[in-house]
């Protein structure tokens, strides 16, 4: 039974017919609450008040556009930084408070491990995502990190030969799901590319950002849905979006070839230079104190 001070936060825009998110959440058995979350600029608003009605929540860009840095000083709003930073005041608003950010393209839950903690070389069913949200939420609120996401399969490039799939551990990133606390808030920067730029640009102050792997989620291909943030990805291309992450963590973050079925441009982590580390007590310098006579 998921907690009652736990809700499901939906970022969507311009998709108010095609919200594949929500049909997976319910195909995957989700029973809690669930909110849509739209702009006020939304050609598409009245619509989600039609379907969704009070599930609705509506945020103004406007009111957020000061309180954290975009990263330029371009004018193109059609961007989801905005309802990032607003779930926040929003959670407070419908008494959450803890909550679980979804984009709207989410079409697949997945066991990436098995019961002996090995690599699923098939797909791993999921019979309840209640438990998977309860289990995480659980840890959550144990631990100081600001947020907990499920992996997503583009971690998983090479299946089982990949890195993650070698060991089954905490990753230091958190990427297109975020599970939330009211008490815990971050800002999110850069016009495109927030999630890696709060990752790298708060881990590097010693904020915990982490990824639980056994559970990824599947998002339909980046430029292939209309809607949401196709048009500018479209305009702008993958370089400049993964450049906005070079511009906020220059030493840890360099834009790099991934070579997928359709090689593109993608940031790439040195995470060597991206968060703080503990030095071995071998470093420690030894100082020769001369005695004074």
């Amino acid at each position: 039974m998921i907690d009652e001070d736990f809700a499901v936060f939906i970022l969507t825009y311009g998709r108010s017919e095609n919200i594949k998110t929500l049909k997976t959440l319910k195909r995957f058995g989700y029973t809690g609450k669930i909110y849509f979350i739209c702009s006020d600029d939304d050609k598409q608003l009245d619509k989600y008040k039609e379907h969704y009605t009070k599930q609705v929540l509506v945020f103004s860009k406007k009111e957020y556009k000061n309180t954290f840095d975009i990263g330029d000083n371009f004018d193109d709003e059609r961007v989801v930084v905005y309802a990032r930073n607003a779930c926040f005041d929003l959670a407070k608003k419908v008494g959450v408070k803890y909550f679980l950010v979804l984009d709207d393209d989410y079409t697949d839950f997945s066991y990436r491990f098995n019961g002996e903690l090995s690599y699923n070389k098939g797909r791993g069913y999921i019979n309840n995502v209640d438990d998977i949200f309860k289990a995480v939420l659980d840890y959550y609120k144990t631990i100081p990190a600001k947020t907990i996401a499920l992996s997503q399969n583009g971690d998983w490039i090479g299946g089982h030969n990949s890195g993650w799939a070698k060991e089954l551990k905490l990753k230091r990133k958190c990427m297109n799901s975020f599970f939330c606390s009211t008490e815990r808030p971050f800002k999110f920067t850069g016009r495109i590319n927030e999630d890696v730029n709060a990752y790298t640009r708060l881990g590097a102050v010693g904020d915990l950002f982490l990824t639980i792997p056994n559970v990824s989620l599947k998002q339909t291909d980046t430029q292939a849905n209309d809607g949401g943030l196709t048009e500018i990805y479209l305009s702008q291309g993958t370089y400049v979006k993964s450049f906005y992450s070079v511009m906020f963590s220059p030493s840890a973050v360099k834009v790099a070839m991934l070579n997928t079925e359709r090689s593109r441009l993608h940031h790439r982590v040195s995470w060597n230079n991206a968060i703080p580390v503990i030095l071995n007590e071998k470093h420690k310098k030894q100082w020769n104190r001369i005695e004074q006579k």
